[in-house]
């Protein structure tokens, strides 16, 4: 019964890992905590070195389900500019995705309080199949062998951010060189393509008193031709230090989060995600573990969104 419950979101995911039009790039429920992984232009904009892990157990019940890891750091370099870089591990069954990118951005003051990020990011994309992890109907198919295949490719990155103490609003646009990645046999063609991919985010800071924040934000993810997806949060804080959330991904999930910033230096956030979608059969849902170091300045200080 086990192996029956388990074949179709199996499929699925070889599928959505396999197919180039397909969203290629991790996918994190507390984006608002990892915001640099998707726009490298936070990087300078909060007045303190960061060092963030994310770490996402997607679909928890489904044998070879999503894993995803990811470790980045920030930090501003004298008044107008900030410097970064990430890694990311994406584990998809058989298939794994590996990169990583470092980033300059220059900051613009437009007004006393309203400020513009504008950076541009440069790396390497890594994508392997293990074809000994594959079991065909056909065992004599020549289309994938047994073997570890994989290409590596340059990417870049432009993104931007326009923030303020109370609010901030960004775009990028990740896999800009659309590079072709070619996992099959010599002369059998191009299995997938680094697709272009679309973010954009946004937030506000709402006080309530001298403890309390409401923090909305959103987040639009786009790849053509897969349908656009919507994260919108809403998160509570208590001095800074304590907060709870709650979000909603279309066409996919609740979420619900908590976390916790001990002294201003080291920060836990969890969140869990009740799926809505079919997998909801097979998967009683998706974990996520956010880890941080924050050195500098204090938070209440930070001109963009509180990490």
């Amino acid at each position: 019964m086990k192996n029956i419950r388990t074949a179709f979101p199996i499929a699925a995911m070889l599928m959505a890992a396999m197919h180039g039009h397909a969203q290629q790039l991790p996918q994190f429920t507390q984006y608002m905590h990892n915001d640099y992984l998707f726009n490298q232009a936070v990087a300078g904009s909060r007045p303190f070195f960061e060092l963030r892990s994310g770490h996402r157990y997607q679909w928890v019940g489904v044998q070879d389900a999503p894993r995803t890891f990811s470790l980045s750091g920030h930090t501003p370099l004298g008044s107008k500019m900030g410097v970064g870089g990430y890694l990311f591990t994406d584990i998809v069954g058989p298939t794994r995705r590996t990169g990583v990118q470092f980033s300059w951005a220059y900051h613009l003051k437009i007004t006393e309080d309203i400020k513009l990020s504008m950076a541009l990011s440069g790396g390497m994309l890594q994508f392997l199949i293990d074809g000994s992890k594959i079991q065909f109907r056909d065992q004599g198919d020549p289309i994938l062998d047994n073997q570890l295949r994989g290409e590596l490719k340059p990417d870049a990155t432009f993104s931007f951010l326009l923030y303020h103490p109370r609010w901030w609003v960004g775009a990028a646009a990740p896999q800009l060189l659309n590079n072709e990645v070619v996992f099959l046999h010599e002369n059998t063609g191009t299995l997938s393509r680094m697709e272009r991919h679309y973010y954009a985010m946004g937030g506000y800071r709402l006080p309530l008193g001298s403890d309390f924040k409401l923090e909305p934000s959103f987040m639009f993810k786009y790849v053509a031709p897969v349908p656009m997806k919507l994260d919108i949060n809403l998160t509570a804080r208590y001095k800074n230090a304590f907060w709870l959330g709650a979000g909603y991904r279309t066409n996919d999930a609740w979420c619900a989060m908590l976390g916790y910033w001990h002294k201003q230096q080291f920060q836990f956030g969890y969140s869990y995600d009740v799926i809505t979608s079919n997998l909801r059969n097979y998967s009683t849902g998706t974990h996520e573990v956010m880890l941080a170091i924050t050195i500098g300045k204090q938070a209440q200080e930070a001109p963009a969104s509180t990490p």
